[in-house]
């Protein structure tokens, strides 16, 4: 099928790092993020099958979350455990980074985003397109699937 939708390269680039910057913040790892999400939007964009705005956001958001996943390896890790008692009582990082990691992706992916991307919830629900409602309660259940695989930890 033929993408009939204008395409135009900085407007892509211009989405893809607003995008970045929700995620990563201002600096060069949110432009190095929008730089590869919007060459690889741009290369498929044969294969968008409607307005790109939506598309390249996604692709964006993605690359933003491998891109922190990268980078300080400990840091989401300390900063989720800062929100929970069981942190201060000695849970050590291994025992976090495996409950955490036990989690199923979505799960992971919002915790990520309020803990170590510090997203407030209506940022959080941006980011991941769902409504604030949903992010609150799926965060609140995240926790409380962290807590008892930390309290069996």
């Amino acid at each position: 099928m033929r993408n009939h939708h204008t395409w135009d390269w900085a407007t892509v680039h211009r989405l893809a790092l607003r995008e970045a910057r929700t995620i990563l913040g201002p600096g060069p790892d949110a432009e190095d993020a929008a730089q590869e999400a919007a060459m690889r939007a741009w290369r498929r964009r044969a294969t968008c099958r409607d307005a790109p705005g939506a598309w390249v956001r996604t692709i964006a958001q993605n690359e933003a979350l491998r891109t922190a996943g990268r980078r300080h390896d400990e840091e989401p890790l300390d900063a989720i455990a800062e929100v929970h008692s069981q942190a201060s009582a000695g849970v050590e990082s291994q025992d976090i980074r495996a409950a955490v990691g036990a989690l199923e992706q979505s799960d992971r992916l919002l915790l990520l985003l309020r803990y170590w991307a510090d997203l407030t919830q209506p940022e959080v629900a941006r980011a991941t397109a769902l409504p604030e409602g949903t992010v609150k309660v799926r965060l609140h259940r995240a926790r409380q699937r962290l807590r008892v695989a930390l309290s069996a930890a």
